[in-house]
């Protein structure tokens, strides 16, 4: 298994509050770049792997929709979790 509940609680620990709150905006978004890094490292060597394809399609549409929550609710947070990560905007 690729994520153990160690590195998912050191995720959280990190970008969240706790490791126990998984709920934050900042926890989830920061868990779902690590699992669409994941994915693209798999897609890399497996091109016709489709179920995979779809599921990295799916997990970067949610952290599209948690980054625009972040977008409307705190620019400033957004911000901050967008530098941290290193994504693009």
């Amino acid at each position: 298994m690729y994520l153990a509940a160690e590195k998912k609680a050191e995720i959280f620990k990190k970008h969240g509050k706790s490791e126990k709150d998984t709920g934050t905006s900042e926890g989830q978004i920061a868990l779902f770049t690590y699992r669409i890094n994941h994915l693209t490292a798999h897609l890399k060597n497996n091109r016709k792997d489709f179920n995979t394809q779809r599921s990295l399609v799916k997990l970067v549409g949610k952290r599209r929709d948690l980054l625009n929550y972040l977008i409307k609710s705190d620019i400033t947070r957004y911000r901050a979790i967008v530098k941290e990560l290193g994504l693009r905007k």
